[in-house]
């Protein structure tokens, strides 16, 4: 990969350049999600999209199930987007376009556990063990995020806490949306009972809380800074 494509692209300009019918941008992550009429359809997009990654020297997750294909794609070598991941955004549109699918963005969603720590290094070994998950490509050492080797489960990340905190849960739920379906799921949450906490630093995130106080946030790549 040259210097070009090693470059990393901000999700706001990743978010220009993609097929707005298919992709969004969650977390590291470009994702699309299409539908399918069978498993059959469905398995001919994952030939598609394995072939233009061995073509293109991307490395996608690609998740088949009965009626829909999901594809997630980034380079984990600089933690962000590059060049490779657009050319294969386009190139799994143009199969998608071919095989007749329609992009479904709001089946996507990309979840992450939060825990509350005093000692990071102390703590993140447990979980690793426990879990059988694995620190994400390039992430610290001693402040990691976890993995799930088999791709299918959520990441664990750790919160620094400057003191203990016994009167409230030191777990905490992310689920990163696409940008414009944010406010749709804040909105469904708290019809199902929760409570907004802050808004303070939305559309980044907000903080909700179920009925007996337990805390998710909903969060997006917007207004962090790096778009």
């Amino acid at each position: 990969m040259d210097t070009a494509e090693q470059r990393v692209i901000g999700p706001g300009a990743a978010t220009e350049r993609v097929d707005p019918r298919h992709w969004r941008v969650l977390l590291v992550w470009l994702q699309a999600a299409f539908r399918a009429p069978d498993l059959a359809t469905g398995a001919a997009l994952v030939a598609r999209v394995a072939a233009a990654a061995e073509r293109l020297g991307a490395v996608p997750d690609v998740t088949l199930r009965p009626d829909h294909v999901q594809v997630r794609t980034t380079t984990w070598s600089v933690r962000g987007l590059t060049e490779v991941d657009l050319a294969l955004a386009e190139a799994v549109s143009a199969a998608a376009d071919e095989l007749g699918l329609v992009g479904d963005p709001a089946l996507l969603t990309s979840q992450e556990i939060a825990i509350d720590a005093l000692d990071i290094p102390r703590v993140a070994p447990f979980w690793r063990a426990v879990l059988g998950y694995e620190p994400e490509p390039g992430s610290d050492p001693d402040d990691p995020a976890l993995a799930d080797p088999g791709a299918l489960g959520p990441g664990y990340w750790f919160q620094q806490m400057d003191a203990p905190r016994p009167q409230r849960n030191r777990i905490h739920v992310d689920v990163t949306v696409p940008h414009d379906q944010a406010e749709a799921r804040v909105a469904a949450a708290l019809a199902a009972g929760g409570t907004l906490l802050s808004d303070r630093r939305a559309p980044a995130f907000w903080v909700l809380a179920d009925p007996e106080g337990n805390e998710a946030c909903v969060c997006t790549w917007q207004a962090r800074g790096d778009g």
